[in-house]
């Protein structure tokens, strides 16, 4: 975990802890050069010498750096200071979707509708973009504070035009993994 105050790539000031997945933790940071609050995504100590989880994080930073879209969570840089491996990104003020359903409870039917039309247009954008996101889940679909829906989490993104795929082994995660990959 990094300590509040320190700067990555003498540019990012680390605010304060977020949230945290299974390879990296998300910062909240401040953006010295543009004046902005930005979300700062740090390849978390346990595989910044792993070489395979390194190119998945690059991958996932090149993956969503080409989408720019209002549904998707934009990308703005990326970067390696001190052994970090770093990603920068949009900053959503709100929760997930998951912390919303579980704050909130039942969805009505329009809300329910509006929120699926919002990630499913943010999917069709990466799709667009020959990218398969590969791990949508509640988690990791972002609702601003005004109901904006965002995707989030390339992670294990995959180009549709690629060859050949970077590891054989099944990704995803276990709640949401299709019956055929399990």
């Amino acid at each position: 975990m990094l300590k509040e105050g320190i700067f990555l790539g003498k540019r990012y000031e680390i605010l304060e802890r977020i949230g945290s997945g299974g390879m990296a933790d998300v910062y909240k940071g401040k953006d010295h050069k543009l004046n902005r609050h930005v979300a700062v995504k740090v390849l978390k100590s346990d595989y910044r010498s792993d070489e395979v989880f390194i190119q998945k994080f690059l991958s996932e930073a090149q993956a969503a750096a080409g989408l720019m879209h209002p549904n998707v969570v934009n990308v703005y840089d990326v970067g390696q200071d001190r052994g970090l491996y770093y990603m920068v990104m949009e900053l959503v003020e709100g929760i997930t979707l998951k912390d919303y359903i579980e704050k909130k409870g039942q969805l009505s039917v329009n809300e329910t509708i509006s929120i699926s039309i919002q990630m499913a247009t943010g999917i069709q954008a990466a799709h667009n973009q020959h990218i398969i996101h590969r791990d949508i889940k509640p988690q990791n679909i972002m609702i601003s504070k005004d109901g904006k829906v965002k995707v989030t989490d390339f992670g294990i993104a995959r180009a549709t035009t690629a060859t050949h795929t970077i590891s054989t082994n099944v990704m995803g995660s276990v709640h949401y993994t299709s019956p055929e990959h399990a």
